[in-house]
């Protein structure tokens, strides 16, 4: 990689680490709100706290983390990533000082939401990023999807450690204080954000002639399965609407279909995982007195009757999603291998497999649980280069933040039901209903992979 792919790529990796930081941190403050919180007063209407409630509570956050994708692609389009980048990071330190500050579940829905709409245009503004200005693209997007599953295993496990010794108000305050260092980073880092996008808006391979001939595009920068003559974003509605007709005419309409599977699967599994541990041997709670000398754990405040354990389940599922890390390499190294098609079949198929074991070997006992953890981990990240990739191949470079702007209205605003469905399932129904759900949407991704692929 050349000095532009790399600042480029660092931008990236550092504001995605934030992003599902905060979004994945989110679920251990969750457990917390389950005990502390039973009633959720709007003024108007009350209601009380389970996991149907707060299920709905996150799906109107991570919800608008999806939909504000769509805006945010055709902003990405017209003033660059850079400046979207900034005001997310800004953003999701103020709804994470807002935590700070919450008395109740009214502010922290707000909180969520500002959150929400804040990390929402990170993904347009970042894929696009690297799309256009990284020629090494698939090695690019595949160091991204590592720093955020650094920060997706991070943001629990932070979260859990923190929590042994402060109140999860100041827990929130802590964690803002990463994303704004992480701002005054993307103001002043200097790269090219165009620079592997060549005369024609195609992407080519010469940085030096890519810089050069950055700002100019033709028509030929649509692909196979569109006519689209956007060159740089859209200017009005009725070139939204245009473009969007464009888009949805060939195979990204399927791809979309692929992208809802994998949020709702992603929300869906991830929300209520660790309060769904808890039940299973071995992931009781350890009271932190227990295992330090009387002296010391008085010295810390850490005695018996505080109250302060360690949640093995939360350390569980940090691991689990840690190790998603070998899943995005793994599956950004193979973008560049196999038809990408092929990927998505074999990856999703793999899903809707370890949704129908997962409760059965979770029942063998501690070790085969966390071998199913692993497999699970690998696999729920896996995917993810392959729909990027595909994403760019099946749209032009032209409207490639709007591509991917929809792309994560699929994955996180509509994947966002995930967590209603999961929480309404599992207060009215069973875990075992709720795998089953999950291995549908795994399956069903699947088939479209074979489709495509046979194409």
């Amino acid at each position: 990689m050349n000095r532009n792919d790399r600042a480029i790529t660092g931008l990236a990796m550092l504001a995605h680490g934030m992003v599902h930081t905060y979004e994945l941190s989110i679920p251990i403050f969750l457990t917390v709100w389950l005990v502390e919180f039973s009633v959720i007063d709007f003024g108007v209407a009350q209601f009380p706290v389970n996991a149907a409630t707060l299920g709905v509570v996150l799906t109107a956050g991570y919800g608008l983390f999806g939909v504000g994708a769509l805006p945010g692609g055709v902003l990405v389009d017209r003033i660059g990533s850079r400046r979207l980048i900034t005001a997310c990071l800004l953003g999701m330190a103020g709804s994470f000082l807002l935590l700070f500050l919450a008395p109740g579940v009214p502010t922290i829905t707000l909180a969520l939401l500002v959150w929400g709409a804040s990390a929402s245009v990170y993904h347009p503004a970042g894929l696009a990023m690297i799309s256009k200005g990284v020629e090494q693209r698939g090695t690019g997007f595949a160091y991204h999807g590592i720093a955020g599953n650094v920060g997706i295993g991070l943001g629990p496990l932070l979260s859990a450690i923190l929590l042994l010794f402060f109140d999860w108000r100041v827990v929130a305050g802590l964690l803002a204080v990463p994303a704004i260092a992480a701002a005054v980073f993307a103001v002043r880092v200097d790269f090219d954000e165009t620079a592997a996008v060549a005369t024609d808006g195609g992407e080519e391979t010469g940085a030096e002639s890519a810089h050069e001939d950055a700002t100019t595009t033709d028509d030929s920068a649509t692909t196979d399965d569109s006519d689209s003559k956007a060159s740089a974003g859209v200017d009005s509605l009725g070139e939204f609407l245009t473009e969007s007709r464009l888009l949805f005419a060939g195979g990204f309409t399927a791809v979309f279909v692929v992208v809802m599977c994998s949020g709702l699967y992603y929300r869906g599994v991830l929300t209520f995982l660790p309060g769904l541990l808890e039940s299973y041997p071995g992931f009781e709670p350890i009271p932190v007195s227990s295992l330090l000398p009387a002296s010391l754990a008085d010295l810390l405040g850490l005695t018996a009757e505080s109250g302060r354990a360690i949640e093995p389940n939360r350390y569980f599922y940090s691991g689990l999603l840690i190790i998603g890390v070998v899943g995005q390499y793994l599956g950004g190294k193979l973008t560049d291998r196999i038809p990408v098609e092929w990927g998505i079949a074999g990856g999703f198929g793999a899903l809707a497999v370890l949704a129908v074991v997962f409760l059965p070997v979770a029942s063998l006992g501690l070790a085969p649980l966390l071998v199913l953890g692993a497999l699970l981990g690998v696999a729920l990240f896996v995917v993810q280069p392959f729909y990027q990739a595909t994403v760019a191949e099946y749209t032009p470079a032209g409207t490639r933040g709007l591509s991917y702007g929809y792309t994560y209205l699929g994955v996180f605003g509509v994947g966002a039901l995930g967590t209603t469905v999961a929480g309404t399932i599992l207060t009215y129904a069973s875990p075992t209903v709720l795998f089953a759900t999950l291995a549908g949407f795994g399956a069903l991704a699947a088939v479209i992979g074979v489709v495509l692929a046979r194409r």
